[in-house]
Protein backbone atom coordinates (compact mmCIF):
# COMPACT_ATOMS: atom_id res chain seq x y z
CA UNK A 1 0.00 0.00 0.00
CA UNK A 2 2.96 2.48 0.96
CA UNK A 3 4.44 1.73 -2.60
CA UNK A 4 1.01 2.27 -4.25
CA UNK A 5 0.57 5.57 -2.67
CA UNK A 6 4.19 6.70 -3.45
CA UNK A 7 3.33 5.91 -6.53
CA UNK A 8 0.29 7.98 -6.78
CA UNK A 9 2.29 11.40 -5.58
CA UNK A 10 4.71 10.62 -8.02
CA UNK A 11 2.25 10.16 -10.68
CA UNK A 12 0.82 13.30 -10.26
CA UNK A 13 3.59 15.21 -9.96
CA UNK A 14 4.60 13.89 -13.69
CA UNK A 15 1.24 14.69 -14.62
CA UNK A 16 1.12 18.48 -13.19
CA UNK A 17 4.28 19.12 -15.90
CA UNK A 18 2.69 17.73 -18.84
CA UNK A 19 -1.08 19.15 -17.52
CA UNK A 20 1.19 22.38 -17.91
CA UNK A 21 2.44 21.80 -21.50
CA UNK A 22 -0.49 20.51 -22.49
CA UNK A 23 -2.99 23.35 -21.95
CA UNK A 24 -0.25 25.33 -24.27
CA UNK A 25 -1.10 22.70 -27.12
CA UNK A 26 -4.68 22.98 -26.40
CA UNK A 27 -5.04 26.89 -26.21
CA UNK A 28 -3.49 26.98 -29.69
CA UNK A 29 -5.53 24.44 -30.87
CA UNK A 30 -8.68 25.93 -29.74
CA UNK A 31 -8.34 28.70 -31.58
CA UNK A 32 -5.97 28.15 -35.10
CA UNK A 33 -6.80 24.42 -35.14
CA UNK A 34 -3.15 23.82 -35.46
CA UNK A 35 -0.53 21.45 -33.46
CA UNK A 36 2.48 23.15 -32.08
CA UNK A 37 4.92 20.72 -32.12
CA UNK A 38 7.57 23.27 -31.12
CA UNK A 39 6.08 23.15 -27.89
CA UNK A 40 8.29 20.82 -25.98
CA UNK A 41 11.26 22.93 -26.94
CA UNK A 42 9.99 25.78 -25.36
CA UNK A 43 9.47 23.60 -22.20
CA UNK A 44 13.13 22.36 -22.69
CA UNK A 45 14.09 26.25 -22.81
CA UNK A 46 12.88 27.15 -19.57
CA UNK A 47 14.66 24.36 -18.19
CA UNK A 48 18.12 25.32 -19.83
CA UNK A 49 17.23 28.71 -18.27
CA UNK A 50 16.70 27.58 -15.25
CA UNK A 51 20.38 25.71 -15.04
CA UNK A 52 21.98 28.59 -16.51
CA UNK A 53 20.93 31.09 -14.14
CA UNK A 54 21.93 28.62 -11.48
CA UNK A 55 25.14 28.20 -13.12
CA UNK A 56 25.95 32.24 -13.34
CA UNK A 57 24.51 32.47 -10.10
CA UNK A 58 21.36 34.88 -10.88
CA UNK A 59 20.11 36.19 -7.34
CA UNK A 60 22.42 34.32 -5.55
CA UNK A 61 20.12 31.09 -5.92
CA UNK A 62 23.26 29.16 -6.09
CA UNK A 63 25.18 30.59 -3.08
CA UNK A 64 22.44 31.56 -0.84
CA UNK A 65 18.91 30.11 -2.36
CA UNK A 66 16.31 31.44 -0.69
CA UNK A 67 12.18 31.52 -1.89
CA UNK A 68 12.69 35.14 -3.68
CA UNK A 69 15.57 34.00 -5.71
CA UNK A 70 14.16 30.94 -6.48
CA UNK A 71 11.02 32.52 -7.58
CA UNK A 72 13.08 35.59 -9.97
CA UNK A 73 14.60 32.44 -11.54
CA UNK A 74 11.55 30.82 -12.48
CA UNK A 75 10.29 34.62 -13.66
CA UNK A 76 13.11 35.15 -15.53
CA UNK A 77 12.55 31.43 -17.95
CA UNK A 78 8.99 32.51 -17.87
CA UNK A 79 9.14 35.51 -19.79
CA UNK A 80 12.47 34.17 -21.63
CA UNK A 81 9.98 31.46 -22.92
CA UNK A 82 6.84 34.01 -22.92
CA UNK A 83 9.62 36.13 -25.84
CA UNK A 84 10.14 32.84 -27.59
CA UNK A 85 6.38 31.80 -27.99
CA UNK A 86 5.42 35.13 -29.44
CA UNK A 87 8.85 34.97 -31.62
CA UNK A 88 7.69 31.57 -33.22
CA UNK A 89 3.86 32.52 -33.95
CA UNK A 90 5.32 35.87 -35.39
CA UNK A 91 8.44 33.86 -37.36
CA UNK A 92 7.10 30.50 -38.15
CA UNK A 93 2.97 31.10 -38.25
CA UNK A 94 1.58 33.90 -38.86
CA UNK A 95 2.62 33.40 -42.69
CA UNK A 96 1.33 30.32 -42.97
CA UNK A 97 -2.28 31.26 -40.83
CA UNK A 98 -3.78 30.79 -44.77
CA UNK A 99 -1.50 27.82 -45.70
CA UNK A 100 -3.02 24.15 -46.23
CA UNK A 101 -2.49 22.32 -42.47
CA UNK A 102 0.01 19.46 -44.11
CA UNK A 103 2.72 22.93 -44.56
CA UNK A 104 1.69 24.17 -40.90
CA UNK A 105 2.47 20.97 -39.20
CA UNK A 106 5.86 20.71 -41.36
CA UNK A 107 6.89 23.70 -40.19
CA UNK A 108 5.89 22.79 -36.85
CA UNK A 109 8.20 20.24 -36.64
CA UNK A 110 11.40 22.32 -38.75
CA UNK A 111 11.08 24.64 -35.47
CA UNK A 112 11.41 21.78 -33.11
CA UNK A 113 14.23 20.70 -34.89
CA UNK A 114 16.04 24.23 -34.95
CA UNK A 115 15.60 24.79 -31.20
CA UNK A 116 16.93 21.68 -30.51
CA UNK A 117 20.10 22.38 -32.25
CA UNK A 118 20.48 26.21 -31.53
CA UNK A 119 20.74 24.48 -27.69
CA UNK A 120 22.67 21.67 -28.86
CA UNK A 121 25.18 24.40 -30.42
CA UNK A 122 24.48 27.30 -27.94
CA UNK A 123 24.67 24.15 -24.25
CA UNK A 124 26.40 21.78 -25.91
CA UNK A 125 25.08 18.06 -25.42
CA UNK A 126 25.98 17.33 -22.10
CA UNK A 127 23.03 16.76 -19.50
CA UNK A 128 22.84 19.57 -16.93
CA UNK A 129 21.67 19.96 -13.68
CA UNK A 130 20.99 22.46 -11.55
CA UNK A 131 22.41 21.88 -8.11
CA UNK A 132 19.88 22.65 -5.67
CA UNK A 133 19.31 19.84 -2.97
CA UNK A 134 15.62 19.83 -0.91
CA UNK A 135 14.80 18.64 1.89
CA UNK A 136 12.77 15.40 2.15
CA UNK A 137 9.87 15.32 4.15
CA UNK A 138 7.69 11.69 5.54
CA UNK A 139 4.15 12.23 5.34
CA UNK A 140 2.65 8.64 6.42
CA UNK A 141 4.17 5.95 4.36
CA UNK A 142 4.90 8.24 1.31
CA UNK A 143 8.15 10.60 0.89
CA UNK A 144 8.06 13.90 -0.63
CA UNK A 145 10.90 16.70 -0.85
CA UNK A 146 9.92 20.09 -0.34
CA UNK A 147 10.96 21.02 -4.22
CA UNK A 148 8.48 18.43 -4.99
CA UNK A 149 5.67 20.08 -2.87
CA UNK A 150 6.39 23.09 -4.11
CA UNK A 151 6.16 22.36 -8.17
CA UNK A 152 3.33 20.68 -6.60
CA UNK A 153 1.52 23.53 -5.34
CA UNK A 154 3.13 25.93 -8.02
CA UNK A 155 1.80 24.18 -10.57
CA UNK A 156 -2.06 24.41 -9.07
CA UNK A 157 -1.86 27.89 -8.70
CA UNK A 158 -0.98 28.24 -12.08
CA UNK A 159 -3.82 26.05 -13.52
CA UNK A 160 -6.05 28.11 -11.50
CA UNK A 161 -4.98 30.96 -12.93
CA UNK A 162 -5.05 29.46 -16.17
CA UNK A 163 -8.77 29.16 -15.43
CA UNK A 164 -9.42 32.49 -14.06
CA UNK A 165 -8.05 34.24 -16.50
CA UNK A 166 -9.77 32.49 -19.28
CA UNK A 167 -13.51 32.72 -17.63
CA UNK A 168 -13.21 35.82 -16.02
CA UNK A 169 -10.63 38.15 -17.75
CA UNK A 170 -11.32 40.28 -20.86
CA UNK A 171 -8.91 38.68 -22.41
CA UNK A 172 -10.30 35.27 -21.86
CA UNK A 173 -13.68 35.89 -22.74
CA UNK A 174 -11.64 37.15 -26.49
CA UNK A 175 -10.24 33.88 -26.13
CA UNK A 176 -13.07 31.70 -26.35
CA UNK A 177 -14.67 34.12 -28.93
CA UNK A 178 -12.02 33.72 -31.13
CA UNK A 179 -11.83 30.09 -30.33
CA UNK A 180 -15.59 29.83 -31.47
CA UNK A 181 -15.21 31.79 -34.49
CA UNK A 182 -12.51 33.77 -35.91
CA UNK A 183 -14.13 35.58 -38.44
CA UNK A 184 -17.37 36.45 -36.18
CA UNK A 185 -14.65 37.95 -33.27
CA UNK A 186 -13.03 40.19 -36.22
CA UNK A 187 -16.61 41.55 -36.81
CA UNK A 188 -17.43 42.67 -33.71
CA UNK A 189 -13.80 44.24 -33.27
CA UNK A 190 -12.03 41.95 -31.01
CA UNK A 191 -8.29 42.38 -31.89
CA UNK A 192 -7.89 38.52 -32.84
CA UNK A 193 -4.24 38.72 -34.16
CA UNK A 194 -3.65 40.49 -30.30
CA UNK A 195 -5.64 37.09 -28.63
CA UNK A 196 -3.70 34.84 -30.86
CA UNK A 197 -0.18 35.76 -29.93
CA UNK A 198 -1.17 36.03 -26.19
CA UNK A 199 -2.41 32.77 -26.35
CA UNK A 200 0.85 31.34 -27.76
CA UNK A 201 2.99 33.84 -25.14
CA UNK A 202 0.40 32.52 -22.54
CA UNK A 203 0.57 28.58 -23.33
CA UNK A 204 4.83 29.20 -23.86
CA UNK A 205 5.01 31.43 -20.52
CA UNK A 206 3.37 27.49 -18.51
CA UNK A 207 5.64 25.76 -20.69
CA UNK A 208 8.40 27.65 -19.40
CA UNK A 209 7.45 27.42 -15.82
CA UNK A 210 7.27 23.77 -16.26
CA UNK A 211 10.81 23.32 -17.73
CA UNK A 212 12.29 25.30 -14.90
CA UNK A 213 10.63 23.43 -12.25
CA UNK A 214 11.16 20.39 -13.33
CA UNK A 215 15.07 21.56 -13.54
CA UNK A 216 14.68 23.14 -10.29
CA UNK A 217 12.73 21.32 -7.69
CA UNK A 218 13.19 17.55 -9.44
CA UNK A 219 16.90 17.85 -10.47
CA UNK A 220 16.27 16.32 -13.55
CA UNK A 221 19.09 16.46 -16.20
CA UNK A 222 18.93 18.71 -19.02
CA UNK A 223 19.86 18.18 -22.76
CA UNK A 224 18.75 19.57 -26.32
CA UNK A 225 16.44 16.85 -26.08
CA UNK A 226 14.83 17.57 -23.35
CA UNK A 227 11.25 18.42 -24.13
CA UNK A 228 11.00 16.00 -26.91
CA UNK A 229 8.99 12.93 -24.79
CA UNK A 230 7.50 15.31 -22.23
CA UNK A 231 5.93 17.21 -25.36
CA UNK A 232 4.87 14.30 -27.20
CA UNK A 233 3.40 13.02 -23.64
CA UNK A 234 1.71 16.61 -22.98
CA UNK A 235 0.44 16.24 -26.26
CA UNK A 236 -1.25 13.04 -25.53
CA UNK A 237 -2.60 14.37 -22.17
CA UNK A 238 -4.51 17.13 -24.71
CA UNK A 239 -5.90 14.45 -26.62
CA UNK A 240 -6.85 12.51 -24.21
CA UNK A 241 -8.57 14.95 -22.13
CA UNK A 242 -10.48 16.57 -25.12
CA UNK A 243 -8.15 19.03 -27.58
CA UNK A 244 -9.25 22.55 -27.42
CA UNK A 245 -10.35 22.06 -23.70
CA UNK A 246 -8.81 23.27 -21.14
CA UNK A 247 -10.00 21.55 -17.94
CA UNK A 248 -9.66 18.63 -20.21
CA UNK A 249 -5.55 18.90 -20.71
CA UNK A 250 -5.27 19.09 -17.41
CA UNK A 251 -7.22 16.09 -16.61
CA UNK A 252 -5.41 14.18 -19.56
CA UNK A 253 -2.17 15.11 -18.22
CA UNK A 254 -2.61 13.97 -14.44
CA UNK A 255 -4.30 10.95 -15.50
CA UNK A 256 -1.30 10.23 -18.19
CA UNK A 257 1.07 10.91 -15.06
CA UNK A 258 -0.82 8.54 -12.25
CA UNK A 259 -1.66 5.69 -14.98
CA UNK A 260 2.40 5.68 -16.50
CA UNK A 261 3.60 5.85 -12.43
CA UNK A 262 1.72 2.90 -11.30
CA UNK A 263 2.98 0.76 -14.74
CA UNK A 264 6.79 2.00 -14.09
CA UNK A 265 5.96 0.99 -10.35
CA UNK A 266 5.31 -2.68 -11.49
CA UNK A 267 8.13 -5.41 -11.44
CA UNK A 268 7.13 -7.01 -14.96
CA UNK A 269 5.45 -3.75 -16.62
CA UNK A 270 8.60 -1.13 -15.85
CA UNK A 271 10.08 -1.34 -18.98
CA UNK A 272 6.48 -0.35 -21.33
CA UNK A 273 6.33 3.06 -19.14
CA UNK A 274 7.06 5.31 -21.97
CA UNK A 275 5.03 3.12 -24.13
CA UNK A 276 1.82 3.54 -22.27
CA UNK A 277 1.44 7.23 -23.32
CA UNK A 278 1.59 5.99 -27.08
CA UNK A 279 -1.54 3.16 -26.27
CA UNK A 280 -3.36 5.53 -24.99
CA UNK A 281 -3.15 7.95 -27.69
CA UNK A 282 -4.48 4.83 -29.78
CA UNK A 283 -7.09 3.51 -27.67
CA UNK A 284 -8.45 7.54 -27.02
CA UNK A 285 -8.29 7.61 -30.69
CA UNK A 286 -10.28 4.60 -31.75
CA UNK A 287 -12.72 4.35 -28.70
CA UNK A 288 -13.74 8.32 -28.22
CA UNK A 289 -11.64 10.81 -30.79
CA UNK A 290 -12.97 13.82 -28.95
CA UNK A 291 -11.20 12.97 -25.59
CA UNK A 292 -12.93 12.58 -22.44
CA UNK A 293 -13.66 16.35 -21.73
CA UNK A 294 -13.85 17.35 -25.78
CA UNK A 295 -16.50 17.56 -28.08
CA UNK A 296 -17.42 17.10 -31.54
CA UNK A 297 -15.63 20.14 -34.16
CA UNK A 298 -18.31 21.51 -36.66
CA UNK A 299 -17.08 22.39 -39.34
CA UNK A 300 -18.71 24.81 -42.01
CA UNK A 301 -19.18 24.11 -45.60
Amino acid sequence: MSTLAQQLVNGIQSGAIYALIAVGYTMVYGILRMINFAHGEVYMTGAMVAWLGTSQNWFGVASNPSVVSVALLIGCAMVTCMALGVLIERLAYRPLRHAPRLIVLITAIGVSFLLQNLALILFGADPKTVPLTWRTLQLGAVSLSVGQLVLLVASLVFMAGLQLLVKRTQFGRAMRAVSEDLQAAALMGIPYDKVIVGTFALGATLAGAGGAMTAIFVGAPVTPYFGFMPGVKAFVSAVLGGIGNIPGAVLGGLLLGVIEALVGGHPTLSTFRDAVAFLLLITVLLLRPTGLLGRPLQEKV
